[in-house]
């Protein structure tokens, strides 16, 4: 299983320049007083399709073959994936086909039918999801385009990181929230070659902590009905990105979902801007207490923004 390393996330970067917004870092001196540090928020949630996720779609659609492209592409996805991978592929001109839970939030639903992607629902369990997926591939012949389980996207993934740390070096700590792992694998390769003194932290809710229990017990266990808010981090752990967070990740940690609600609603009052839940699961670490960052300076990356405002945790 060949690792993406610090030159493919380069190269990732060179793809998708074009295509991908190099979003800004915004700071919150009431946050900072809270939780006793300096914060640096990577707002991702202003990147295209409203997360990350368009940086690892993009690098993965355009790195394919001409003849593999004009097959179109394929995935599963609850939702902010198959927006990226639904946006990327109408940017490169190709088809795709997406499968859905039918339970995916309706914000997310509705930008993927937008960006004119083709989907199939199914019940909402990997098994069906996975099910579905090898029936569109084997009738469509198209590229599966994996979430977070892919060379390519999480080489793309791993530019977020890059930014923010050419923007803000000499981090103390990168915090990354986890689910299937993308984000966090791409982040942990950028990081340990350009600031290899960060220490990288994953952040995960204790609904869903099937990457704290691979972590420290040392193979992937499933994610079994995950009960949480955080609605993007539901999956568990891809094995490439397994391997990779084995390699270059500090430590993972737990947080409650009443953190994971105050760190959002923080996050919407003090700095105006619009976080679902998944990007509030690093800030509901330190407002937890979960890791000592007392006077240091500390990267957050806010993963994205799409939240169905009908089913706010505060209102």
């Amino acid at each position: 299983m060949k690792v993406p390393d610090f030159s493919d996330i380069l190269e990732a970067n060179e793809r998708i320049k074009k295509f991908a917004h190099r979003t800004p870092i915004y700071t919150s001196k009431s946050i900072n007083q809270i939780v006793e540090c300096e914060l640096f928020f990577k707002c991702e949630n202003f990147q295209k399709v409203g997360a990350f996720k368009f940086r690892g779609a993009t690098n993965a659609i355009f790195a394919l073959s001409k003849e593999d492209a004009s097959k179109g592409v394929a995935t599963h996805s609850s939702g902010n994936h198959a927006a990226a991978l639904a946006l990327a592929a109408k940017l490169r001109g190709i088809n795709a086909h997406v499968v859905m839970p039918s339970n995916a939030p309706e914000i997310k639903k509705k930008a993927v039918e937008e960006y004119g992607a083709s989907i199939t629902f199914c019940e909402p369990t990997l098994a069906a999801r996975e099910t579905t997926l090898k029936k569109v591939i084997s009738e469509t012949d198209a590229t599966e385009i994996h979430p977070y389980n892919n060379f390519f996207v999480i080489a793309g993934q791993g530019t977020a990181a890059k930014e923010l740390l050419e923007d803000s070096p000499l981090l103390d700590f990168l915090l990354c929230p986890v689910g299937g792992g993308g984000l966090l694998s791409g982040s942990s390769i950028t990081s340990k070659h350009l600031s290899p003194l960060t220490k990288v932290i994953a952040c995960e809710p204790a609904g869903a902590d099937d990457a704290f229990r691979s972590f420290y017990g040392n193979q992937i266990y499933p994610s079994i009905n995950p009960q949480t808010i955080a609605d993007g981090l539901l999956t568990a752990l891809g094995k490439l990105n397994y391997t990779i967070i084995k390699q270059n990740v500090d430590a993972v940690v737990t947080v409650s979902e009443e953190a994971i609600i105050a760190a959002m609603r923080l996050i919407w009052e003090r700095m105006k801007i619009i976080v679902e839940p998944s990007s509030a699961v690093p800030l509901a670490a330190l407002i937890e207490n979960k890791i000592d960052v007392k006077g240091k300076k500390v990267g957050i990356i806010l993963s994205g923004g799409n939240i169905d405002l009908k089913k706010l945790p505060f209102n």
